[in-house]
């Protein structure tokens, strides 16, 4: 009985840490909300359609041949969202969450049909805000596509003083990049 109580206290001590810990965190952690984001994102389409995708076992291991070394993919379930105007998806937008450096950050990712960045956006990011990626430095992503060049050691300048920001977006990118490749979002709404 004992040991269930201390189990029971232990577990409403952690929630309540967590829940005090999220009220601290700095105005700058909670950039925008996720509606907000697709508003924006998609502010021409008629639509926005949340659809999931569950991976096989050989579609994850594409996707993650795709993305390259060193890169994350785990997800075998993929909530993803398509903006459709006039019946013709006009991009997707993928919600990538990850640690940059101890802290989490949220990025909405979006595809167009080209298969290339069209937007990256912070929705979230825990790290002090010095470490946070510049809107215009997140700029230079826009029309990249998943090639050697989409590499902190290639094509994409770091952010001085945050290494860690430069490899999380840069990993964040070619992971969604890869997933998007693997899902094909674009040829199943032809169908």
């Amino acid at each position: 009985m004992a040991l269930l109580t201390l189990r029971r206290v232990a577990a409403l001590a952690a929630v309540t840490l967590g829940l005090t810990a999220a009220r601290a965190l700095p105005a700058a952690a909670q950039a925008v909300s996720q509606d907000e984001a697709l508003r924006q994102a998609f502010a021409d389409a008629d639509t926005v359609e949340r659809r999931t995708a569950y991976l096989t076992a050989a579609q994850l291991a594409e996707a993650r041949q795709l993305a390259g070394r060193g890169v994350d993919v785990e997800a075998e379930l993929v909530t993803y969202y398509v903006g459709v105007r006039g019946g013709d998806t006009v991009g997707v937008a993928y919600f990538d969450a990850h640690r940059v450096r101890t802290l989490p950050e949220v990025l909405m990712i979006v595809v167009g049909a080209d298969q290339r960045i069209r937007r990256i956006q912070v929705l979230r990011f825990s790290e002090p805000p010095e470490y946070r990626p510049a809107d215009g430095w997140l700029a230079r992503f826009t029309g990249r596509m998943l090639d050697a060049e989409l590499s902190e050691r290639r094509g994409v300048d770091g952010i001085t003083g945050a290494t860690l920001t430069t490899r999380a977006v840069t990993g964040a990118a070619r992971r969604v990049l890869a997933l998007h490749q693997v899902i094909a979002p674009f040829q199943s709404a032809s169908r």
